[in-house]
């Protein structure tokens, strides 16, 4: 089976058929290779049929047919390993559902790395090769994982019955004949077992993965998926609820990279898209399919196993050289969020601090709002934290940081100290941490981005500690963000980028300002100058884009549908330009600021504290936020609101929104910048913006406010010891920008020290305001006099935008500071980003 996208979009195919199958439960078994690149084991799948986990719109046995193997022609040869030519399936992608037809061609397996597996065929009589001759052309029902890049080695259905003690699970009348439908029985009870009893449930999904096959299923594979059925199985309610999967990982898969530190010791860690984990596993990636996992990794005893799990996992020596670590979670999340590192890293103790030193945690109190919701929740059951007391009022969760040795006294330095403060303040802002732990991981230099977050783990830059602490205390926040935007509320529809990261971008300055103690007055001037710079990013990534990469709702109404099978596509999904722009950050800010600004910060705060609450543990579209929100805005702050206008003005549409009152004070600033405006200018701003149209009194006000103080420089410039940056930031002559002290008035230490001159080719990236997880940002001047390997490592590890604005500039000297970098590290970076910067530089 091929699948033909269109390469003018590009579109990221999701195959699993979740409609009729859904993962509930991963058991992975894996060991580490480092010589070999490879990551080999075994993972069980314990699956709740459709007729069970949703609503029925059809006839189960009409849903079902759905899923045969209609368009899938399995090989069908002799039992002999003979070459033959295949039926294979080709999808032309559509937004609805997949249109499929049959086309006979040459087998081709193993020419995209995925199909072929010969050898451990070979002699296995339930193999994929093996006809099927007792179903007499009746059609049995097809389960599709998605699947890329894995050399699939066997398929095998787990005897569950068999596990001792499991008889607990099944009313005594039943056990009398073991049966699919004693077995699948079986692991509904257990799936389905009261969170109370999750110890309980996790025991058992181990015993049952280690339990004995009870036959081998066919299985064939191709680019984009697994296919698996059983001989007479023709319905999802017939197919086996728990199988394993024996395979290994290739070392060019895209979903891990396998490389070295920063002390030089190998490493893998996983990248987390395009493609998310279906070249670590095989997996439902579609974000319906929430599920727990346990998982045990075995590596050599010099490694350390980092993973998305509850539990601080400490190793257990197998044999002599050899340790093997366990990690669970119990909270149901899209198998994409899940996260490996494996490497060589140190866990970084603090050193002993003088009072003076300490970024003093103060009490954030609950309101009486938020202890209102302790044991209400609307989402699927699992232990949830926003149901415990207790957890309500643990303002810093525990937490651990892991990096290369060489790194260690930075990390002590800055991110030990910045962990509190910025944990304290997101608690002070949306309450109970969704997460009961987090761990911290410097991730080596080829990480294009500036940080991801993950269920309890956090994979940072190394370019956020060479900023100090005004860059990795921005960052740190949107990441800790994350843990409530992205992954304890997730977006239904992966197109929807910016419920995650518009959300996590407006809320870094809040728990920033939080985090620094900042007085009231102060915190507004940080934001504001960061709107302004914000504003300018987004301008610029407008003006060079194609309009249809600009739109934050591509799909419209068609957002969140999916095929009947529960298939469906990531628009531009698989662009490379698409991991490294800033829409979905810059635009999704500037609408959560326009609607906070609409209510007012105590209001919309307090609102967002409900909507967490209502909405944690679940997938969620744009229109369930703007719903909620609008409801609890009084009519006369919402004229011209509704669902519809949002929609249309800012998620539907390319380009910046119509002139708001926000936009308005950022616009002006700028022409307050210029000495003179052309007749020609005055007529485009007045088509473009529609000025006469504008609220008079706003634009006095606003005017007001310009002419009165340059507020930005007002601000940067309250202290004898602050230093001079440059830039071009609206309102500010250039060279006066400055910036806070070392310390801000509640104590804290603010922005570093170090200073961006004029020429300095990293001056774009002012203050660390930049928003993208790809952003390259507030890197100290003294990297210029360093050797280009070291600048070019930095700017490996802060992605390619830095490689963008030194070839903007028409500086020569930049230009070829970027082509010289460039060419030390392309080695490093992965495929899509020296694409992209190859492009931008020759």
């Amino acid at each position: 089976m091929e699948i033909k996208l269109d390469p003018s979009r590009d579109d990221l195919p999701l195959m699993a058929n979740t409609s009729h199958m859904l993962v509930k439960h991963y058991v992975l078994d894996l060991e580490v290779d480092f010589e070999s690149r490879i990551i080999e084991g075994t993972i069980v799948l314990f699956f709740e049929d459709g007729s069970r986990f949703r609503k029925q719109t059809s006839s189960t046995k009409e849903t079902c047919q759905l899923a045969s193997n209609k368009a899938y022609k399995f090989r069908t040869p002799e039992l002999c390993h003979i070459p033959v030519t295949n039926a294979r399936t080709t999808f032309n992608v559509g937004y609805s559902d997949f249109v499929i037809c049959d086309k006979g061609e040459e087998d081709t397996s193993d020419k995209d790395g995925n199909h072929d597996n010969q050898e451990q065929a070979s002699g296995i009589s339930s193999s994929k090769y093996c006809c099927d001759t007792e179903n007499h052309g009746r059609e049995d029902f097809l389960l599709v994982l998605d699947c890329c890049d894995l050399s699939v080695l066997k398929v095998e259905e787990v005897d569950v019955a068999a596990v001792p003690g499991i008889e607990k699970f099944i009313r005594p009348s039943k056990l009398t004949t073991v049966s699919e439908e004693l077995r699948n029985e079986i692991v509904h009870e257990l799936v389905t077992l009261p969170a109370v009893h999750w110890r309980k449930q996790l025991d058992y999904f181990v015993r049952c993965s280690q339990a004995p096959s009870c036959g081998e299923l066919f299985f064939d594979t191709d680019t984009w998926s697994l296919q698996i059925r059983k001989t007479g199985a023709q319905t999802a309610t017939d197919f086996p609820h728990a199988i394993r999967i024996s395979y290994k990982t290739k070392p060019e898969g895209q979903s891990v990279t396998w490389t070295s530190d920063q002390s030089g010791r190998p490493c893998v860690y996983t990248m987390g898209s395009p493609i998310n984990n279906r070249a670590l596993f095989p997996c439902q990636e579609p974000p319906v399919a929430m599920s727990t996992w346990q998982a045990t990794v075995r590596a050599a005893a010099s490694f350390v196993v980092l993973m998305s799990g509850e539990n601080s996992a400490k190793p257990t020596q197998l044999h002599e050289g050899c340790s093997s670590w366990h990690y669970y979670v119990t909270m149901p999340m899209p198998a994409s969020t899940f996260t490996i590192a494996v490497g060589c890293w140190t866990e970084v103790v603090p050193k002993k601090w003088s009072s003076n030193d300490l970024m003093i945690e103060r009490p954030f109190p609950l309101s009486e709002t938020d202890c209102r919701y302790v044991g209400v929740c609307s989402h699927m059951e699992y232990p949830c934290r926003f149901q415990n007391a207790a957890a309500t009022t643990q303002k810093v969760i525990p937490h651990r940081v892991f990096a290369p040795g060489c790194l260690k006294g930075v990390c002590q330095e800055i991110l030990l100290r910045l962990l509190p403060p910025c944990l304290s303040a997101a608690h002070s802002v949306l309450g109970s941490h969704p997460f009961s732990r987090l761990d911290i991981l410097i991730v080596p230099a080829n990480f294009s981005s500036l940080g991801m977050a993950s269920p309890h783990i956090i994979f940072l830059s190394q370019s956020t500690l060479t900023g100090r602490s005004h860059l990795c205390g921005p960052r740190l926040c949107h990441e800790i963000a994350h843990t409530w935007f992205g992954l304890a509320i997730g977006a239904r529809d992966w197109t929807e980028e910016w419920l995650s990261e518009g959300f996590a971008t407006h809320l870094e300055d809040v728990f920033w300002a939080e985090a620094q103690q900042l007085a009231p007055h102060d915190a507004e001037e940080q934001r504001e100058l960061r709107a302004c710079l914000r504003w300018h990013r987004l301008r610029d990534e407008l003006r060079n884009s194609p309009e249809e990469m600009q739109v934050l709702r591509p799909s419209k109404e068609k957002t969140g549908h999916v095929s009947d099978s529960g298939a469906s596509v990531v628009k531009h999904g698989l662009n490379p330009e698409k991991n490294f722009m800033q829409v979905h950050y810059l635009k999704g800010y500037f609408l959560l600021r326009f609607l906070a600004r609409r209510l007012g910060d105590k209001t919309y705060f307090s609102f967002l504290r409900k909507f967490v609450h209502k909405f944690h543990g679940q997938l969620i579209l744009s229109q369930d936020f703007l719903q909620m929100l609008l409801e609890n805005i009084p009519e006369e702050k919402r004229p011209d609101l509704s669902v519809e206008n949002i929609f249309q003005d800012w998620l539907e549409s390319s380009g910046i929104p119509k002139l708001l009152p926000d936009q308005l004070v950022l616009l002006l600033e700028h022409l307050l910048e210029e000495k003179t405006l052309s007749r020609p200018t005055l007529q485009t701003l007045q088509r473009t913006y529609c000025l006469h149209e504008q609220d008079a009194e706003a634009l006095g006000l606003t005017l007001q406010k310009l002419m009165s103080e340059q507020t930005a420089c007002k601000w940067m410039s309250k202290t004898p010891s602050a230093k001079s940056w440059h830039g071009d930031v609206p309102g500010c002559p250039r060279g006066l920008i400055t910036r806070p002290a070392s310390r801000s008035p509640g104590g804290h230490p603010a922005l570093s020290e170090g200073t961006i001159t004029e020429r300095n080719p990293m001056r774009f990236a002012i203050a660390g305001v930049s928003s993208s997880s790809n952003t390259s940002t507030g890197v100290r001047t003294d990297m210029w006099n360093n050797s280009f390997r070291r600048t070019s490592t930095v700017l490996q590890a802060m992605g390619v935008y830095l490689y963008g604005e030194l070839m903007v500039s028409e500086d020569a000297r930049q230009q070829q500071l970027a082509r010289r970098c460039f060419e030390l590290v392309k080695e490093q970076m992965d495929r899509s980003s020296v694409e992209v910067v190859a492009e931008m530089l020759f």
